[in-house]
This record gives C-alpha cells, sequence and structure tokens, in this order.
C-alpha cells in the first residue's frame, strides 16, 4: 500500500491458471515445502440503503501440513470499526496516529464515534463442518472453531457457513461512502480462514495494518442494486447479463428483470477476494499486448482534470505491467482491475483500490506501487504481518524503477527518498529491527519507514554488495521458484547467494534483525599509504574512488571477508576485510590527492560527512 506521508510462478508455467494451480499443489511438497489451501464459494445479497448483506459461504479446505487439526480459525475483519475494538484502543494509544483514521485537533478516534448504523460487523449465524454444526465463537476479529472431527493429514472438509454484515463507514481501507464519494470498498469483507503454515495459526487481532491468506479458487455471486457497477477480483462469468461495458457488443445483452442484477465472478489460484461498486463508475477496458484486460472503474463525477489523468492512465499502466513482467515475471492472469476507492492506495488480487482526486504524478506513482504488489505479495506471498518489509521494501525498489524509467526522469538513484527517511528515523533514535511484527511498531512513523524505506533500501543496497546485474537475475529466479508459494526472507537470500556465489546471512542478520547502524570513515592517508575506519557497528564491503594528484583516478573495491567472496567489478578488488578489525590499511601506487568511499551512494552510511577527505 502506498503511505500517504511520503512490486513462483513455478517453473512450469503454461497457458491457463488452471495448470499453473495443479502444478502449485504438485509441487508444494517438495524440500518439506507444503502449504494448505482453501477455495470458497459465495452468494452475496447486498441492501446498498442500508449497507448491509447477507451471505452464504462453502469453503473446501484442505490440509497438507504434516499435522492432525483439531480448531480452525477465520479473519472477521469488519468487527475492528466498532467503539472499543483493538484498532480503536490501539488508534487512541499510538503517539502518531494515521490521520486518516482520526478527526479534530485531539485526534479523536473516528472509530470511537461510529453509531450502530455505521459501525462494521460480520456475524455468523451458523457453521457445520461436513454437514454438523460446529462449535464456534467471536473473539473480536477472529472466530474460533472447535471442530467435531481432527483434520487429519492430506484430508479436505466441507465448511458451510451462513452470515451477515454490515459496511463500515469508510475509516481504513474498506468500507462505504468514501471522502470522494464512493459507495462501496469491499475488502476484507467476507469470513476469511486464516492461515495455517509450518509456524502453525496466525490469528492476529486486526488493527488496520497487513495480511495473509490462504491460496485457493474464489467462485463468487454477488446481488446488488441493478445502478451499481462492480469491479474487482476475478472474471466476470455473466458479462451479457449485467452489462455496463463488460458485455460482448456483437451479441444481445440478456438484463433480467427486477431491481437487482447478479454479478458471478470467479478467481483461480489467489488468496484474497476484493471489490468495488459505485452507481456512477465509468468502466474502461484496455487490452495490453500479450493480452490482458485492464479494466478501470473511476467516478463520471470527477473533476475534468483527474479524468483526464485517469484516461492518461490507461496506456501506461500497461506499460507498468510489461515493465514488471520484464523485470520480474508473467503475468499468469487475464485480467486486472484498477478501482477508484478506498482511502489512499491498497493492493488486492487482481485489483487495488486507490483514491481518485490526484494529480498526474501521484495517480501514475500510486498505481505503480500497487499494480507492483501483484508480484511482491500477491504471487510472491509472503506473510507480510511479520514481514511488511518484503512486501512493502520489494514493491517500492521496482516500482521506482519503473516510474524512474517509463516517466524518463532520469534520476541515477531512483531510490534517494527512501535513504533519507531511513537516516531520519534513525537520526530520531526511533528505528526499530525490521523483523518487528508489524502490528508491533510503537510508532507508525517506524512502521512506515522500516517498511517502506529500510525494506527497499534492503534490494538497493544488495545492488551494491552483489552487483546490479546479481540482483536482476536473483529477482527472476527468486519469482521463478517461489511464486504462488509464501517464501520467506531467507528463501530470497538463498536465491541471492545461488545467484551471486556470495555469502549474505550476516546482511539478512544485520540489516533485518538488528538496528546496527553503516558508518565508514577515511581515517586519514599520507603519501601512498590509505587507512579507512568502521565507526559503525554492521560491516560492509567497501568501494573506494582514489583521485591522485596527478589528476588520475582509480577504483578499488575491499570486500567483507564473510561474503567469501566480491562482486563483479571493474575496480582492483583488494583483500577482504575481516568484519572485527576497525581500520583497514592498503597503499597505493602513487600520491593521493582525495579519497571518496562508495560514489554511488547505494551503500546507507548514515553519516556522510566523512566518507570524503
Amino acid at each position: 500500500m502506498k503511505r500517504y506521508i511520503l512490486p513462483i510462478l513455478v517453473l512450469f508455467i503454461t497457458v491457463s491458471c488452471k495448470v499453473q494451480e495443479k502444478t502449485s499443489v504438485r509441487k508444494q511438497n517438495v524440500n518439506g515445502y507444503w502449504q494448505q489451501r482453501a477455495d470458497y464459494t459465495m452468494d452475496i445479497d447486498v441492501d446498498v440503503k442500508n449497507y448491509q448483506y447477507k451471505g452464504k459461504q462453502t469453503l473446501v479446505y484442505t490440509n497438507n501440513s504434516p499435522n492432525e487439526l483439531n480448531k480452525v480459525f477465520y479473519h472477521l475483519y469488519y468487527n475492528a470499526f466498532q467503539p472499543n475494538s483493538q484498532m480503536d484502543a490501539r488508534l487512541q494509544t499510538i503517539a502518531d496516529p494515521d490521520r486518516r483514521m482520526v478527526e479534530g485537533e485531539d485526534k479523536k478516534s473516528r472509530i470511537a464515534t461510529l453509531k450502530p448504523n455505521e459501525i462494521g460487523y460480520i456475524k455468523v449465524n451458523s457453521l457445520k463442518q461436513n454437514g454438523v454444526e460446529v462449535n464456534h465463537k467471536t473473539v473480536g476479529t477472529i472466530l474460533e472453531v472447535t471442530l467435531n472431527k481432527p483434520i487429519k493429514q492430506g484430508e479436505s472438509v466441507t465448511f458451510e457457513m451462513d452470515f451477515n454484515a454490515q459496511v463500515p463507514l469508510q475509516i481504513r481501507r474498506t468500507g462505504r461512502n468514501s471522502k470522494e464519494g464512493v459507495a462501496l470498498s469491499m475488502a476484507q469483507w467476507y469470513p476469511k480462514m486464516a492461515e495455517y503454515d509450518f509456524e502453525g495459526w496466525h490469528t492476529p487481532p486486526y488493527i488496520a495494518r497487513e495480511f495473509h491468506g490462504v491460496w485457493g479458487n474464489f467462485d463468487v455471486t454477488l446481488h446488488i442494486d441493478k445502478n451499481y457497477v462492480v469491479g474487482g477480483t476475478g472474471k466476470l462469468q455473466n458479462p451479457q447479463e449485467v452489462g455496463h461495458g463488460y458485455e460482448d457488443k456483437t451479441k444481445p445483452l440478456n438484463l433480467p428483470k427486477g431491481e437487482k442484477l447478479t454479478w458471478h465472478f470467479k478467481g483461480e489460484n489467489i488468496h484474497d477476494f476484493t471489490w468495488g461498486a459505485d452507481p456512477d463508475y465509468i468502466h474502461d477496458i484496455l487490452t495490453t499486448k500479450n493480452g490482458i484486460d485492464l479494466h478501470f472503474f473511476y467516478k463520471k463525477t470527477l473533476l475534468p482534470e483527474y479524468l483526464e489523468n485517469w484516461k492518461k492512465l490507461q496506456p501506461k499502466t500497461a506499460e507498468l505491467m510489461a515493465y514488471f513482467e520484464e523485470n520480474i515475471g508473467k503475468y499468469p492472469y487475464k485480467q486486472y482491475s484498477v478501482i477508484q476507492g478506498g482511502d489512499g492506495g491498497m493492493e488486492y488480487a487482481q485489483c487495488t483500490l486507490i483514491t481518485g482526486e490526484r494529480s498526474w504524478g501521484s495517480l501514475f506513482g500510486v498505481t505503480a506501487h500497487e499494480l507492483a504488489h501483484t508480484w511482491f505479495q500477491f504471487l510472491l506471498a509472503t506473510n507480510e504481518i511479520k514481514y511488511p518489509w518484503v512486501d512493502e521494501g520489494f514493491t517500492t525498489y521496482i516500482s521506482n524503477k519503473a516510474e524512474n524509467e517509463i516517466l524518463g526522469l532520469g534520476n541515477e538513484n531512483p531510490h534517494e527518498g527512501s535513504y533519507k527517511g531511513y537516516r531520519y528515523v534513525v537520526s530520531k533514535g526511533i528505528e526499530e529491527p525490521l523483523t518487528t511484527h508489524a502490528d508491533r511498531y510503537h510508532l507508525n512513523t517506524a512502521y512506515g519507514v522500516a517498511s517502506y524505506s529500510k525494506g527497499n533500501i534492503f534490494l538497493s543496497q544488495l545492488e551494491y554488495i552483489i552487483g546490479k546485474e546479481n540482483v536482476a537475475k536473483t529477482l527472476k529466479l527468486y519469482f521463478k521458484e517461489f511464486a504462488f508459494k509464501h517464501p520467506t526472507p531467507n528463501d530470497f537470500k538463498r536465491v541471492a547467494e545461488k545467484v551471486s556465489g556470495i555469502h549474505l546471512g550476516w546482511y539478512l542478520n544485520e540489516w533485518t534483525q538488528t538496528t546496527h547502524t553503516i558508518d565508514y570513515a577515511i581515517k586519514n592517508f599520507k603519501d601512498k599509504k590509505i587507512t579507512l575506519e568502521r565507526k559503525g557497528r554492521m560491516p560492509m564491503p567497501i568501494d573506494v574512488e582514489v583521485t591522485y594528484i596527478d589528476g588520475t583516478k582509480e577504483e578499488f573495491n575491499i570486500p567483507l571477508e564473510i561474503m567469501r567472496g566480491h562482486k563483479p567489478t571493474s575496480a582492483k578488488v583488494l583483500k577482504p576485510w575481516g568484519w572485527a578489525y576497525p581500520t583497514y590499511a592498503f597503499e597505493v601506487d602513487k600520491p593521493v590527492k582525495s579519497v571518496q568511499i562508495d560514489k554511488s551512494g547505494l551503500m546507507a552510511d548514515v553519516n556522510l560527512e566523512d566518507n570524503f577527505k
């Protein structure tokens, strides 16, 4: 998602998601890896007058783990939008609350003042396991289910649920009647099976941060007022029965009688389902060279300059799609939707919700970021609750590069803003390790800079360590090996080691599990001898440019000993620097005029003043 202050495919990609799905399942137990599966069928009847809906959900859950399961858990995210919820409590106690979620000079929680007809809720009326009622209780945003019979290893069971819900006022990501007048932004709106993996169940209470979902298929039928246009996850199965820009113009419409239309969507091999709806949506479709239908939904009531930006956005989105395919991997689905809605920008399966009243640069930037999330989180589905820096940081890295190229910005370092943000939290003493759980950061600022900025620098600085070309190769191999799975940071590290031949355990540890800083300095030079100094606790390889008195220059690379290698470079490679030694000296062939450490600026040294002498 885009902050308001400041993106596996398995080896055998062929023609359809169905083939990819089967391949993913078949390959999931290779080398001990496994993942659960949840296939949803839902029928939803929406009342747009009171913003309530009734739902029937059939969920086929497959236990691919090596363990028997005595319980299962569902997320009921809408229950967070109620006074005295944990989200409300967190909002009232954090020192720098999200400004979208508070109001007034005293920054009062908007959740705390919600009236009964404005709150969100999901109420589970009945739940059956293989046709038999099963015990369950709602605890905040989690439904705890005690099973009648354990789910054995390799077994599939069917859960049938009847529920009703109310859409909250738009406060964070999801909701009704946004500030831009979008009627329905339907994210995290259904009872969603929690993920169970090698670490166990993931059931944190929802406080407006990140998500983690189970791979599966979605078959969703929506019944909603006939004037509403719907866009979101999945491919529409009955375009001639709804119209609204989906229909084949060469065939007659077959609109049913009555006040509601039925919208039938299917999404294969995904781990979430989101939609937006509004009676004033314009619906445009642009088909890319690779045959992907890009859908755009935005309100016809927007001011002319915003409408112009949405038209301008469409071919540029196709360029973004091509860039990410070329630099990460092939987009495996046949459609993607950019939808005006939400409260900023947030990624979802095969779609994004973004606010629409934006300048051109802002609209393009948020679209680039959210589309990039399709690769980093929705195809490479790292647990973003535990590792938001992988999700947000990798997305920031690739979207910065895409914007720089597509808009022709010409920035030598398109990640410069991230370095400034990182140095800011270090200077203020509010940095926390990247391994901090997304919900547990003390400040929103610390969370944002860690996840977006420091997570981005993990990759841009990796270019400095193993070389730009090796990072590019790593991204492609990472995608090839881990798409449609739940990779961990260590999985990425191992791919980078495989590509580069360089040991990187020290880097993953120091940069993500500590708040050690990088601070190198030129201690002194005299005649032909140069002495460098490590002041910070985090070691790094060092690039040095030496300017001689005769005006010539020479570049040197000093590997870090624990790397057991060095990046491809045209510089003269010197003997490695052991991390425990605070200083390092080397001699050159001619008298020295000046010395500069890391002229690329890719090393996140916290004090640049002593990097040139």
